[in-house]
């Protein structure tokens, strides 16, 4: 078994999300778009919109500005002439995937999460979840609001409780959880998004007819094609880490990853410093550097998983949204910055459309980054004034915590 060090891991990986590949000079096209997919395979949905909404960002820190619409149109509003790239399903949380994989993501294949404590609810009313397709047929595609008021004049909705009043964006209607477990199980599909809504169809009407009629491979096929993506996505991993990238259940990865180093898709190494054994991708390259620099959300794939994160970057990383605010260390919602091939800093961000700024009310450089904070303040200047632009904002404004909020004052001009 080979031994790699964790410098080349890292670099891997690197490489294999995308941050060597320059950023397009001129105007950034679907073909630009399809290379990003091409690399992080999927995009994480989230809908905190604090900065900007989770599923813009992993673009923007690859490819720079770049038209929303673009995704947009790829995602909920295909033409005939720009048919659909991609479509949303639970992944590795909820995510935009392209359509080609619909077959490999089918409820056969992942574990069942959080749905399974809804599926009750079609016991309780047996005749909802038929109810609600009628609806979705006849009116599709439709918010899980406008279903309930379709259901409830003809007295189909029956003894369904609806969403109480000032509820919280968690407490939702039963209508609302059968339509999540339908669209979970692949039996509803989401056909476009308003205002961040869902709104549900079928899935005839999302998914292409080519994708539809191939034919839905056995789990463990689905499994192994999935855990290959995983190490594509990579470059090297862990068995967790391939596990995580799609959420897969830990003994169908084991099993993969097993059939996968037979078959010599996958070569096992061991990376210095790392406690468990590691797998990686024989088309991964590892550049000898990895210039650039770009902001990263929370949801992007580079960090998503914390552990990784802190094992491959030495950077540890906990979104703070639900930690009360006196307790908060870095800030609401931070971005770590990644500066040639290291996570040197981390920003908090807010994007105050009234004043037409982006906020930065804390600034940190990582203790022991390897550049001087000079640096660091400008390159994060200099991208921080680009992703205000992208966002249709003046400028920025940075406030007074952490240790690199001076240094990043001043680069600001």
């Amino acid at each position: 078994m080979r031994t790699i060090s964790a410098d080349v891991a890292r670099r891997a990986f690197l490489a294999a999300q995308g941050f060597t590949d320059p950023r397009p000079s001129g105007a950034v096209t679907r073909r630009h778009l399809q290379r990003v997919l091409g690399r992080v395979k999927l995009l994480q949905l989230d809908s905190v919109n604090v900065a900007v909404r989770a599923h813009y960002m992993p673009l923007f820190s690859r490819l720079g500005s770049y038209p929303t619409s673009l995704l947009d149109d790829a995602a909920w509003h295909p033409t005939a002439r720009r048919p659909r790239l991609l479509f949303e399903t639970w992944a590795h949380e909820a995510s935009l995937v392209p359509v080609e994989d619909w077959p490999l993501l089918g409820h056969r294949v992942l574990p069942r999460r959080w749905w399974r404590f809804y599926g009750p609810l079609l016991e309780k009313h047996p005749s909802l979840a038929g109810d609600i397709r009628d609806v979705v047929a006849g009116r599709g595609p439709i918010g899980a609001g406008a279903i309930e008021k379709a259901l409830a004049p003809e007295g189909r909705a029956g003894e369904v409780r609806p969403r109480p009043p000032g509820a919280t964006w968690w407490e939702r209607s039963e209508v609302k959880q059968v339509c999540e477990y339908l669209f979970a199980t692949g039996e509803l599909a989401v056909g476009t998004r308003r205002h961040f809504e869902r709104r549900y169809d079928l899935p005839e009407r999302v998914i292409p007819e080519k994708v539809r009629a191939a034919p839905a491979p056995d789990p463990e096929a689905a499994a192994r094609v999935l855990v290959a993506r995983s190490a594509s996505a990579l470059g090297v991993g862990t068995e967790t880490d391939l596990r995580d990238y799609y959420r897969l259940g830990p003994e169908r990865t084991r099993t993969a990853i097993t059939e996968l180093v037979d078959a010599g898709e996958l070569e096992q190494v061991a990376v210095r410093g790392w406690a468990k054994p590691a797998y990686r991708d024989p088309a991964a390259s590892v550049p000898r550097s990895v210039p650039g620099r770009a902001l990263l959300c929370p949801f992007d794939p580079l960090v998503w998983e914390r552990e990784r994160t802190e094992r491959i970057f030495g950077f540890r990383y906990r979104i703070e949204i639900y930690v009360p605010g006196p307790k908060r260390e870095y800030g609401y919602y931070v971005f770590p910055f990644l500066l040639d091939g290291e996570l040197a800093g981390r920003v908090d961000l807010k994007a105050d459309r009234t004043a037409g700024v982006l906020r930065v009310p804390g600034a940190f450089a990582e203790p022991g980054a390897p550049f001087p904070e000079s640096r660091i303040a400008a390159e994060l200047a200099g991208e921080l004034a680009t992703m205000a632009r992208w966002l249709g904002l003046d400028g920025i404004a940075v406030g007074e915590r952490g240790n690199l909020a001076g240094p990043l004052r001043s680069a600001a001009g």
